[in-house]
Formats: C-alpha cells, structure tokens, sequence
C-alpha cells in the first residue's frame, strides 16, 4: 500500500540515523485535533535516529516492510498493521531491518 502525493521530502540521516527518508504531507486542510498526517518510507538498511516527542503525541501505523520502532528503548516491531503510540515525552527510533525493500509508514499527530 503506498500513500504518497507528489515528490515528497527527502532527508537524510533525519535526527543522526542512516540513509534517506522520503516524506509526504498528507495534510491539504485543518482538521483540528490532527497537525500532521505524514507518509514516510524509510530506505532499505536506513535508520531513524532517537528523538523526543517535544511538541504533540503522535501515531506511527506500519504499511510495508519489516521495521523495528525503538520506544523510550523498547523495540517494537513495525510492519503492516502495527500502531506505535508516543506520548509527549517519549523517545523514538526507526529502524528499517530489510537490505532491499523500504519501510512505509504513516506517522499522525495531534494536539494533546
């Protein structure tokens, strides 16, 4: 399942991981509580480096691939059809644990 418009946002080595990530804002309108629906796919063998969740909690929902969501150090398997819940406060890294295929997700947050 891919969720993607237009080009998207390459970044790389988002907050000191490996590899590209490619963004696309979802998002065309407000529809408060939600600031953000993003859809993401993560290079193979790329990584997401630890960050807080400083500004709204958020949703990470698995589409495709084999990866590994890393919360406050617990890892968590993210492949199609795992939600990962972040609290403000919380600690995240990504992983994506295949060398050929990406790792697509959808990351939404919303005002606490």
């Amino acid at each position: 399942m891919e969720i993607k418009k237009g080009t998207g946002d390459v970044r790389t080595a988002l907050f000191g991981g490996t590899g590209e990530v490619q963004v696309w804002n979802l998002m065309t309108e407000r529809a408060e509580p939600f600031t953000a629906v993003l859809s993401c796919e993560l290079a193979p063998g790329g990584s997401v480096g630890p960050h807080v969740q400083e500004h709204y909690p958020e949703i990470v929902v698995g589409l495709e691939g084999d990866g590994q969501a890393t919360v406050n150090g617990a890892p968590r398997n993210l492949a199609a059809g795992d939600v990962v819940y972040l609290a403000l406060g919380a600690v995240l890294a990504l992983e994506n644990r295949s060398t050929d295929t990406p790792l697509r997700y959808l990351i939404i947050k919303a005002r606490p």
